[in-house]
């Protein structure tokens, strides 16, 4: 790995690189918006641990959480923001260059 790949890596978005962040931001790119329990569904992670995550995602401004009802049961709505868009389009073009230029084929 280079030292230009060393810096790139070391400069990742640390709110999206983290695991969990990175899968509720990956599912919501796919979609409008998600409720709560899709997300939970499909993360595979606790309330709580969505929710704390969630919260990260909202204070970088990465998400919007709208809560509302359907009938009378309350529902959580999730979408990513544009900045949380172009934050993981940034950080998939980040990584697909680091995985590029770390093949051995294209070593010097």
């Amino acid at each position: 790995m280079s030292e230009d790949d060393l810096k790139t890596l070391t400069n990742m978005d640390r709110v999206i690189h983290e695991p969990a962040r990175l899968l509720i931001v990956a599912l919501l790119a796919a979609v409008k918006e998600a409720d709560f329990l899709y997300l939970q569904r499909e993360s595979e992670l606790t309330k709580g641990n969505l929710s704390s995550h969630l919260l990260k995602l909202e204070q970088a401004n990465y998400i919007e959480i709208q809560k509302t009802f359907r009938g009378k049961i309350p529902l959580t709505l999730v979408s990513l923001t544009r900045q949380g868009r172009a934050a993981f389009e940034g950080y998939k073009k980040k990584m697909k260059g680091l995985l590029v230029n770390g093949e051995p084929s294209r070593r010097k």
